[in-house]
């Protein structure tokens, strides 16, 4: 059974998101090990694979705050990985990552727009 075929991946939309770049990823890196590019590819398909992993993580917190956290990790991967697509786009035998660096921005958006909510609830939750 593949990944999207499972309807956690159909109904979640954060999930879908980062799989899907998580893929867009190991094509981008494997293409990079062909041009013998290997300690950044190898970075990169660390942290640009370790923000979708993170976020099925938190599909199974413990808490509230656990929830967050994961996904607070998630983000902070969104910026390492994003760093390396950076440094990418800057060396010219390297291929274009602007399509990585735009669907990371929107994967950034919503993980940012979550945790946000999340601790809007969970604190209001607190305090009442």
């Amino acid at each position: 059974m593949k990944f999207t075929d499972q309807p956690a991946y159909k109904e979640n939309i954060i999930l879908k998101l980062t799989f899907q770049f998580a893929v867009e990823i190991v094509k981008y890196t494997e293409e990079l090990s062909k041009n013998k590019k290997f300690v950044i590819g190898d970075q990169l398909l660390r942290s640009g694979t370790s923000i979708g992993a993170n976020v099925k993580e938190s599909q199974n917190a413990e808490s509230k705050r656990d929830f967050i956290h994961k996904l607070k990790i998630a983000l902070k991967e969104v910026d390492e990985t994003e760093y390396w697509l950076f440094i990418c786009n800057e060396v010219e035998s390297y291929p274009s990552t602007d399509h990585l660096i735009s669907q990371l921005t929107e994967i950034s958006k919503v993980l940012t727009k979550i945790v946000t909510t999340t601790n809007k609830n969970h604190f209001q939750k607190v305090n009442n």
